[in-house]
């Protein structure tokens, strides 16, 4: 089978592999499409260490059921299925109650570390465990399908964020997870949902997926728009979806007192807080990780177009030009946002 390998940092070939067998509780799936995630570009260098060569990258994609493991009995081939990223046990105390994405063995598709290896699917096949997996309605084409992943990572921040009806919201970051975000805040019930970017044209396309207010925060001061627009109080929760200190600040000094500070950004492991505000102001930070079991939820979202994903992919191409678009994203272009390859 072809697959786009990750033969070492920076470098990315187009190989011949052989087809992967299925084991007892697993199945083997033809990928139809794969999205690009932001960390697979991060791992691209090797700075985050999960990306260690050789390692065949993606993790969000959609496919075709090509064999089954002789335990599966939940799924047949020629199903029509996308899985979720993480790997869980299943067994361990988070497990049992319900957090799969904290499980003390999780391991990650088409992720790397000293610890694991799990090829991925910038591949023709890949073989997943099917208590991960999930059928796909026969409508939803498979490009929009390799988004639920990232979908997933909105609705489970959402989810951890106590939004009451008509509540106030900002979203600090318009990228791919700050816009389903947006989208996934104003779904749960928020009536204001506003965006601070430093980049117009993602701000235009925030407005466009339903955004209430936008706001360029390279020529505007942030906090004293928020207030004109929340009679001087601030919103009630924000979502930070870039991680680095000064969105993170944004969205803490940007929520009224009693507020809540959802952080799902990730880039820098280690921020400046301004604690004093955080303390005096009695906010709540939460920290959201992956998902949680949303995918079914994510799934019906689409199906609906209460979440819009067609907008945000800027490109579909063949495996064959992954190396490519690998480069163009690393280099940081502007006005890509996310590209889903075919093997």
């Amino acid at each position: 089978m072809k697959a786009l390998l990750l033969s070492e940092y920076k470098k990315l070939e187009l190989v011949e592999m052989d087809v992967p067998t299925p084991r007892a509780d697993e199945v083997l799936i033809r990928i139809h499409a794969c999205g690009i995630c932001g960390s697979d570009v991060h791992g691209y260098d090797g700075s985050t260490g999960r990306r260690i060569p050789p390692i065949v990258m993606g993790h969000e994609a959609a496919g075709v059921i090509e064999s089954v493991g002789n335990t599966v009995n939940d799924f047949r081939v020629g199903d029509r299925v996308t899985f979720d990223s993480t790997v869980y046990c299943g067994k361990c105390f988070y497990c049992q109650r319900g957090m799969i994405n904290l499980c003390d063995a999780r391991e990650v598709i088409g992720v790397s570390t000293p610890s694991f290896r799990r090829m991925g699917a910038f591949a023709e096949y890949v073989t997943v465990p099917a208590r991960i997996l999930h059928r796909l309605p026969e409508a939803m084409p498979f490009e929009d399908a390799a988004m639920i992943e990232a979908v997933s990572v909105a609705v489970h921040a959402v989810s951890l964020t106590p939004i009451q009806a008509n509540d106030n919201a900002v979203i600090v970051g318009a990228g791919m997870i700050g816009l389903l975000t947006m989208q996934a805040t104003l779904n749960a019930g928020a009536k204001v949902a506003i965006v601070v970017d430093i980049d117009d044209s993602r701000l235009a396309l925030a407005r466009e997926l339903g955004a209430t207010h936008t706001i360029n925060s390279s020529n505007i001061d942030v906090q004293k728009r928020i207030l004109e627009l929340t009679n001087g109080r601030g919103t009630d929760v924000s979502l930070e979806c870039v991680g680095t200190s000064a969105t993170v600040n944004v969205a803490v000094e940007c929520v009224r007192k009693g507020g809540a500070v959802t952080l799902v950004g990730n880039v820098a492991p280690k921020i400046e807080l301004g604690l004093q505000s955080v303390v005096t102001r009695q906010i709540r930070l939460q920290g959201s990780c992956a998902s949680s079991g949303e995918y079914p939820e994510c799934i019906a979202l689409m199906a609906s177009g209460k979440i819009q994903v067609t907008p945000l992919i800027s490109a579909v191409s063949p495996l064959e030009q992954g190396a490519e678009w690998f480069e163009r994203l690393y280099a940081r272009e502007t006005g890509i946002l996310k590209v889903v390859l075919q093997p």
